[in-house]
């Protein structure tokens, strides 16, 4: 826990008036003195405040969207909902791009405790197992909502899509398809859309072929090696004959993998994605895919921020919103 500015004055035995100057940067105070109080500031946990006093009270007319990729049509599609409601309020959307690394993410959620924004639309990394940064900022009471990949650990608005149930119709698509051997390829086991995505899949082998032999294949952030982590699972003798990718860039991978490794699809290997790709209908074959309403996603994160934004209070059943999916079979699965 954080000290104040308070405490943080009594600590360094300065003035508060001194110690709130040094942080603001004011050139009465020496470069000794404003190096000192920052020091022990980082030490203590202390959040300086830009918007401190009467500045509070105005707006930044700006809020965060906070994003762990941008090569995935999923999340372009959503900045697109998002920028339609924001550019209707006039405000502007400043982007963090985290890479699906959770140190960044770490960064970026220190950084905006400061009150640079009126509010943040987050959707964590792939490998944010630790809510604790995540807690820190909801406690600042700038408003906090989470959209797609949520953190069920921290109170606030979650925007997200039918995810188990997505996962379990996949999983039969490819089981009624005539699959024997289906393997589901992952990118975290923590995600909470994944374990709930993970979910429908067993379930759906357990109530629809419990004889059925599955693979669970945990893929990373380098294309590299994910490329070679497929190419070992489909170049065996008891192969698996149904993908279910639970992200689109590991479809596509797969895709590379079977034609460098002339497997055919879908008459080896049948495979299912979630995925938003423009392109799935382009591809060769025709990729079968689980279509979130990625745009509308978007659009409904951003309409709650501004309500809390805006101070109107949320309804129960405004702030655990599920939006419905759609698979669309094509010829990867035929």
């Amino acid at each position: 826990m954080g000290v104040n500015l308070k405490q943080l004055a009594a600590e360094l035995q300065l003035s508060t008036s001194t110690v709130s100057r040094a942080l603001h940067d004011s050139h009465e105070i020496s470069i000794e003195t404003k190096k000192r109080v920052r020091e022990m500031a980082d030490k203590l946990g202390y959040q300086a405040n830009p918007y401190a006093s009467s500045l509070r009270k105005q707006k930044s007319k700006t809020i965060a969207l906070v994003i762990p990729e941008i090569d995935n049509n999923f999340f372009t599609l959503a900045i697109n909902g998002i920028e339609e409601i924001a550019q209707s309020k006039d405000y502007h959307v400043l982007i963090y791009l985290t890479h699906e690394d959770l140190q960044k993410e770490i960064a970026v959620s220190k950084h905006l405790q400061s009150g640079r924004v009126d509010g943040i639309l987050m959707s964590v990394t792939s490998q944010t197992d630790d809510s604790t940064h995540l807690k820190e900022l909801n406690k600042t009471n700038i408003p906090l909502v989470f959209f797609d990949r949520i953190s069920d650990e921290i109170n606030t608005v979650k925007i997200t899509t039918d995810d188990y149930n997505s996962g379990y119709n996949a999983t039969k698509h490819l089981i009624d398809a005539g699959c024997k051997h289906i393997a589901y390829l992952q990118v975290s086991e923590a995600l909470s859309i994944g374990i709930k995505r993970l979910n429908g899949f067993k379930d759906a082998i357990k109530e629809n072929s419990p004889g059925n032999k599955t693979s669970i294949v945990t893929c990373g952030n380098q294309n590299e090696d994910n490329y070679n982590l497929i190419q070992n699972l489909l170049n065996v003798p008891d192969a698996p004959d149904g993908i279910f990718a639970s992200i689109e860039k590991l479809a596509v991978t797969a895709y590379y993998v079977c034609h460098d490794s002339n497997i055919g699809i879908p008459e080896q290997v049948k495979i299912i994605s979630f995925s938003n790709l423009s392109t799935a209908p382009l591809l060769n074959p025709s990729l079968s895919t689980i279509t979130q309403p990625a745009f509308e996603i978007g659009k409904k994160a951003a309409q709650v921020l501004f309500r809390l934004i805006e101070q109107k209070p949320l309804d129960d059943d405004e702030r655990n919103i599920i939006l419905k999916s759609q698979l669309i079979p094509r010829n990867s699965t035929k």
